[in-house]
């Protein structure tokens, strides 16, 4: 899959996808924490909808609000959205824009593919939901993991191979980290896991430790 058009209907299916995944969830797992340090799975819901709810002035008036910090300003926002918005609306916000154009600040619409891939595993992963990505998507976003891209998410992988036991993929050189490929791809993007989900000789340093819903930084 290397053609725009392609991946475009790859975003529509995933996101059409994920607003299943959210229809389905009992009440309380809407409050359950994710692997996005903070949030809970409605802050990461809210905040995937958020370019699609927010017109361009919007997006600048809060920046500005939040001292021209990206990090302070999706959180922000996510936390305010989560608060207002129902589940209904939520899960609604992702469906009902499947085909919006919206794409990240940096990295076109490969990372607009990647931003609804890895936050819909921020999700089900945390979960504990056996919802695989289709593999025609994940290898678009493990073609697109370098070194560059790894150390813009905070990914810590120097001494590190990625290896993947479903895909014939790897990444890096070092010690193994052994682990679905959908799971790596979560590595390559910053997060930590649940215990069990990855092998190798060091997957504790890529495991997750309670609790998950410290507060993030001012």
């Amino acid at each position: 899959m290397n053609a725009r058009t392609d991946i475009r209907a790859a975003i529509a299916a995933e996101r059409r996808e994920l607003a299943a995944v959210l229809d389905g969830l009992p009440a309380a797992e809407w409050d359950a924490p994710t692997l996005c340090a903070g949030w809970r799975v409605r802050e990461v819901a809210a905040h995937m909808s958020l370019g699609f709810r927010y017109s361009l002035g919007a997006v600048a008036l809060e920046l500005l609000k939040a001292r021209g910090s990206l990090h302070r300003m999706t959180d922000r926002c996510a936390r305010k959205d989560a608060a207002v918005l129902s589940t209904e609306e939520l899960a609604a916000a992702l469906r009902d824009n499947a085909h919006h154009p919206w794409t990240p600040p940096v990295g076109g619409i490969t990372s607009a593919l990647g931003h609804d891939v890895v936050h819909g595993l921020d999700i089900t992963v945390a979960l504990g939901l056996d919802r695989r990505v289709p593999e025609d998507r994940l290898r678009v976003l493990l073609d697109a993991v370098t070194p560059k891209s790894t150390r813009f998410f905070g990914a810590r992988l120097d001494g590190v191979e990625l290896r993947a036991t479903d895909l014939d993929w790897s990444f890096g050189t070092g010690a193994p980290l052994i682990g679905a490929a959908q799971d790596l791809l979560l590595v390559a993007f910053g997060r930590k896991l649940p215990a069990g989900h990855l092998q190798g000789e060091a997957p504790e340093r890529f495991t997750l430790t309670p609790p998950r819903l410290s507060a993030p930084p001012a």
